[in-house]
Order: C-alpha cells, then structure tokens, then sequence
C-alpha cells in the first residue's frame, strides 16, 4: 500500500478538514510556486464542485422566488374570473399553475444535486488532502537531507575556521618574539630594515581586517 492509504488516510479518519481551497494558508504553503499536477487537477474539480453548489442555491433562492410571484397571480387573477370579468384571467392562472409545476421540478432536481454534492466535495477535498500530505511528507525528508548537509558543512568550515585562527594568531606571537628577539640584540639603528619591513606588514595585517 502507498504511504497515503496505508498511513495518511487512516489519519485523517473522524477529521474536519477545511475545505482546501477556501484556505489562504494551503494556497501559500502549497500552491503558489510550481504547483504539483495532482494538486493542480484536485484543485479545479474541488472548485468546480463549490461552484455548482453555489449556483444551485442560488437559483434555488430565485425560482422561489418566481414561484411565490406566480402564486400571488394566481391568487389576484382567481379573485377576476370569479366574477366572470376576464377570461384571460382562467388562461394566466392555468399557465401560472403550470409555471409552478416546472418551478417544483426544477426545485427538486436542484435539491438532490445539493443533497449529492457535499458528499463529493468532501471526498474529492480529502483525496487533496492526501496529495497535500504526501507533497509535506516528500518535502518535510528533502528540507531534512539538505538541513543535514548544511549542518555538516558549516560544523566543517567552523572547525577549518579555527584552526585557520589558532595558526594566525601562532605566526602573530612568533614574528612578535623574532622582532623582539633581533631588536634587543642590534638595536634599532642597525635593524632599521627590519624595522621598518615589520611594521609594514603589521601595519598591513591590520588594515585588512
């Protein structure tokens, strides 16, 4: 089995998880730079679910809507044609009852969308979940590899830098012990050549650090 059955959706068992797509943090992490072509595919179907979702609450809303105006009609125009005044008052309300038939359809057909729906979108949204994970998990080991061997370069240059210094500070004291050693024997006078040349070069070393 692959680590998202074996391990990932046994995880996810009694979870709540967000839907992915209405999340900015998920799109930060996850989406932003060279999308994964799984993530990508999961991302669109997702999206195209919620709209459908939205679309058919939506019109649900507004053929309720025209369902209660034709209703109304049918109300207002029974009151005309009881009193034998307008015929095609009869023929509005026949064609306003039959309106309402096609209004109650379409109600019905738009609810068991809605009834089928939740359930896809939550099952495509955990399929991206699980993608999403395997996309953490490959992540989380790579970040960990090159962590690593960052560590063990930089412990690797700490440790040469060290030396490097311990050696520089080794030829600091010994040239300082040779000058010392040559000037108390000659002079100054005599080893103004060396003197000089020392100091330069001290003079030098400084400069650049």
């Amino acid at each position: 089995m692959s680590r998202s059955e074996d391990v990932f959706r046994p995880a996810l068992a009694g979870r709540k998880i967000p839907i992915l797509t209405l999340d900015g943090k998920w799109h930060q992490l996850f989406n932003q730079t060279q999308p994964d072509k799984r993530i990508k595919r999961l991302e669109e179907k997702l999206n195209d679910l919620l709209k459908r979702q939205g679309k058919a609450n939506t019109e649900i809303k507004d053929i309720k809507r025209l369902k209660k105006k034709l209703m109304q009609e049918i109300i207002d125009h029974a009151q005309e044609s009881s009193t034998g005044r307008d015929e095609r008052a009869l023929k509005k309300a026949d064609e306003n009852k039959r309106l309402i038939n096609d209004c109650n359809e379409k109600i019905r057909e738009y609810e068991d969308e809605l009834f089928e729906l939740p359930r896809e979108i939550d099952r495509v949204n955990t399929d991206l979940m699980l993608a999403t994970m395997d996309i953490c998990y490959n992540r989380l080991k790579e970040n960990e590899k090159e962590i690593e061997e960052i560590a063990d370069w930089v412990s690797r240059i700490r440790e040469e830098l060290k030396e490097r210094l311990v050696r520089k500070q080794e030829m600091e004291q010994m040239d300082q012990e040779l000058y010392s050693y040559m000037h108390d024997i000659f002079g100054a006078n005599v080893i103004d050549i060396f003197d000089m040349k020392y100091k330069k070069e001290n003079s030098k070393t400084k400069d650049g650090r």
